[in-house]
């Protein structure tokens, strides 16, 4: 079985299909919820992922930007084209899937300004520079992310004054999440956090959250940020109840010698992180 073939089917489970954790933690929150206007939304999505993941369909008709983790071993041998073979996974996936066709047609500023239109073809949308991390052992490991463009007009990367106290790193974080869920719309969301020592470490701190995240694994920054606001009363697609954040993935990594963290921070939506995986 082909590289090319296994990030297709990685890149269409991720797009289509409910991790079980997700499920788990939507279940958890129809049992919590006790606005019945809440409840019934949160038992729709849940509806919605069950059909999508049997109809093989989008969970979202925001199908997202598909973004590369890739984990090789220091005894993994790379195969021949293997960038390539990513490259159009990624292509025929969005394809097969199919993905929205969200790819602007153009040079930079005709890009930028959207003046020459769309391309009709959804496997023009291609990915972003691939992360490429380092691990022990002789295995390969893709994660495919299928981000959406509502949570990261929420999302943000910016420092904060940490004055030797974590707590005032976390109110930040806490602060700033509360505000973006509440105009976020698709709730209930699932924060994820990557702290840093600069914004492009930062974020990929953030991505690699997103990519090995577990709902029914949380630590207690974790489950402190989702109960901080879960506290707010915004709920389900802002309806107001007890769930506005189904759990929190919160990735710190190393720290220099300075008075400032960088925080990447993202509210992801209903239906994220939206992610699969292969290994070979």
């Amino acid at each position: 079985m082909s590289i090319t073939y296994k990030v297709q089917e990685a890149l269409i489970e991720a797009s289509t299909t409910f991790r079980s954790d997700q499920i788990q933690a939507y279940q958890n929150a129809i049992e919590k919820e006790t606005n019945e206007n809440a409840a019934w939304v949160l038992e729709i999505l849940l509806e919605n992922a069950l059909i999508a993941q049997n109809k093989k369909v989008p969970l979202c008709d925001d199908t997202g930007i598909p973004h590369v983790l890739v984990e090789i071993g220091n005894e993994a041998p790379i195969p021949i084209h293997f960038w390539d073979e990513i490259s159009n996974g990624i292509e025929k996936g969005l394809q097969k899937l199919p993905g929205r066709p969200m790819a602007v047609k153009g040079g930079d500023i005709e890009q930028i300004e959207q003046s020459k239109g769309l391309f009709n073809d959804p496997g023009k949308v291609i990915s972003p520079a691939f992360s490429v991390d380092k691990i022990s052992g002789n295995k390969v490991k893709i994660h495919i992310l299928m981000l959406g463009g509502g949570p990261e007009i929420r999302a943000k990367t910016y420092r904060v004054f940490h004055r030797r106290d974590n707590r005032k790193v976390f109110e930040e974080v806490q602060t700033w999440l509360k505000s973006e869920a509440s105009i976020l719309g698709c709730t209930p969301c699932t924060p994820a956090v990557g702290i840093g020592r600069t914004h492009f470490e930062a974020t990929n701190l953030m991505l690699k959250a997103m990519a090995y995240g577990n709902l029914n694994q949380q630590s207690k920054w974790e489950e402190d940020l989702t109960n901080s606001i879960n506290q707010s009363n915004i709920g389900p697609l802002g309806m107001g109840g007890a769930v506005t954040a189904l759990g929190s993935f919160v990735n710190i990594g190393p720290q220099r010698a300075s008075g400032v963290r960088i925080l990447s921070m993202r509210p992801c939506c209903c239906v994220e992180p939206r992610r699969a995986s292969i290994e070979f």
